[in-house]
């Protein structure tokens, strides 16, 4: 098996055990704060503060190191009011004609329906695109591996560095996304895997009261 090129690994501490466990207690319990939310202020949030998010997003692992990720972001309000219209759209149509009883149940804790003013008043909207054909470095067209697990792992990353900043996030997924590629003229090869809506929330916002399960319930350990 031929091997590539390798470096030392840098940058990496090793902690005490004590230490880990105060990180990670530290860590989730950042995160555990985290929730969708849809009630946004128009509140400005420095660019700065997104490409750091970004560039935290972009360490994810991907399949073969393709890395087949693409993030557009908007800011300008007549691109926001176009997404928002585009996804109302969409979004009316499956709701008053397409959704399955049993979806339309299944979200009516969620408080959700048609109707998408936080694309507006957000000041970022992120619409994140998976590649499932790339280039390399060297610019050789390649077939990506685990496009979708890949770019999934670099959301996971991109909302908890969001939170981390002292942010509010919404992962956003209209039922139909092709008008994400067209607003933004991404290339046919990319398809929109979801819209991250980012801002500071709004002094009234509320969010469902819906609970977690707990780790026994999802975790078995052998």
């Amino acid at each position: 098996m031929a091997q590539g090129d390798f470096v030392p690994l840098e940058g990496y501490k090793r902690l005490s055990d004590a230490e880990m466990l105060t990180q990670a207690r530290e860590f989730t319990k950042q995160v555990q704060g985290r929730r969708s939310v849809r009630d946004f202020a128009p509140d400005p949030v420095p660019q700065e503060v997104i490409e750091q998010c970004l560039r935290a997003a972009i360490t994810a692992p991907s399949g073969a190191n393709r890395q087949p990720w693409h993030f557009c972001v908007a800011s300008q309000p007549g691109l926001k009011r176009q997404i928002r219209l585009a996804a109302e759209s969409a979004e009316m149509r499956f709701y008053r004609q397409t959704a399955p009883e049993a979806w339309l149940e299944a979200v009516k804790p969620l408080g959700t329906d048609w109707n998408k003013p936080f694309l507006e008043t957000a000041p970022y909207l992120i619409a994140v695109f998976a590649q499932p054909l790339g280039t390399t470095f060297s610019g050789e067209s390649v077939t990506n591996y685990y496009p979708t697990e890949s770019v999934s792992i670099a959301v996971g990353l991109l909302l908890a560095a969001l939170q981390h900043a002292g942010l509010a996030s919404l992962v956003y997924t209209p039922s139909s996304m092709a008008f994400l590629a067209e607003i933004f003229k991404r290339p046919p090869k990319e398809r929109a895997l979801c819209l991250v809506v980012v801002g500071h929330p709004a002094q009234d916002a509320k969010v469902p009261n819906i609970p977690r399960k707990d780790l026994d319930e999802v975790c078995t350990w052998t």
